[in-house]
């Protein structure tokens, strides 16, 4: 559970926070993750996106917690996860966080809900584990090339300058309120959906020592999200792929992806952007409900 002093500025109402300690003898390579749990019912585990944490899942969480045991991950490194410094951070690692998230707390029958970056880790994990999987809804799948740089020029810029070599850590170090509020926005298809609380938790979360460099290395291993695709055909649950209309990924990224998944089912939430979590939770709570 966070300390005293990297304690959330959020609270949702109904939740708890609890930790997961790392697999014996590997506390020098994995961390403790973070989750909050909340409601009753059938497990259902969310995953968030690049630069986010659990909270991401605000205004859902309330949404579906009378239908299900709600399980918010905070990905390793990111949110109140612990930093381990030299740690990977490309898919394997992280699907691994997720995979320590089940089998620790032995969750079957589990509904895997993941946002761009989560929801790549949500269709990789249930190829993985497919007896403790009983569905996935994947939202605005991040696992096409670019990504974030897409969301307008100055995310563009950012990440360019966060990848570059020698100047990169400075950069990623250097994190503005207007820069990251700017890029956010550009996820989102109404602007006013990203509160300026949620704004303050993510700064107050990047100032953790440690976080920049774990922000430049998940930035790096970004082509290894595109790269994972390949485990979507071994997929044994029933999938449902969840797009904004005003997503990142183009008309074709989506195409290909129904390809892959040619019986998953597919939803477009018109006017929507990338976080859907955040400005349309009606929609994904309503879609989750309806086969609780």
């Amino acid at each position: 559970m966070p300390s005293k002093e990297s304690r959330p500025t959020i609270h949702i109402p109904g939740t708890t926070s609890h930790t997961i300690a790392p697999h014996a003898g590997h506390a020098g390579r994995e961390g403790a993750l973070r989750y909050l749990k909340a409601g009753a019912g059938a497990p259902l585990v969310l995953l968030h996106t690049v630069r986010t944490q659990a909270e991401h899942f605000r205004l859902l969480i309330p949404l579906i917690a009378q239908r299900y045991t709600v399980y918010a991950l905070d990905l390793p490194g990111m949110g109140y996860s612990e930093i381990v410094p030299g740690a990977s951070y490309d898919e394997p690692a992280m699907r691994a966080g997720v995979e320590r998230l089940l089998t620790g707390l032995d969750l079957r029958d589990v509904t895997l809900v993941g946002e761009s970056m989560g929801a790549v880790l949500a269709l990789t994990a249930a190829a993985e584990l497919p007896e403790r999987v009983r569905r996935v809804v994947a939202v605005n799948a991040y696992d096409f090339r670019d990504g974030i740089a897409r969301s307008g020029l100055l995310a563009r810029v950012v990440v360019s300058g966060v990848l570059a070599p020698v100047v990169g850590p400075v950069v990623a170090g250097v994190e503005p309120r207007s820069a990251l509020r700017k890029i956010l926005q550009g996820g989102l298809g109404d602007k006013s959906a990203l509160r300026e609380d949620y704004v303050d938790e993510l700064l107050r979360v990047g100032g953790r020592p440690g976080y920049p460099a774990v922000a430049r290395a998940v930035y790096q291993a970004l082509p290894s999200l595109v790269a994972a695709r390949s485990y979507y055909p071994e997929i044994k649950a029933p999938i449902h792929l969840v797009y904004g209309e005003k997503d990142w990924s183009r008309p074709s990224d989506r195409e290909a992806n129904k390809q892959l998944l040619p019986a998953a089912d597919f939803t477009q939430v018109p006017g929507a952007g990338h976080f859907i979590a955040l400005e349309r939770p009606d929609v994904l709570a309503d879609l989750l409900n309806t086969v609780a």
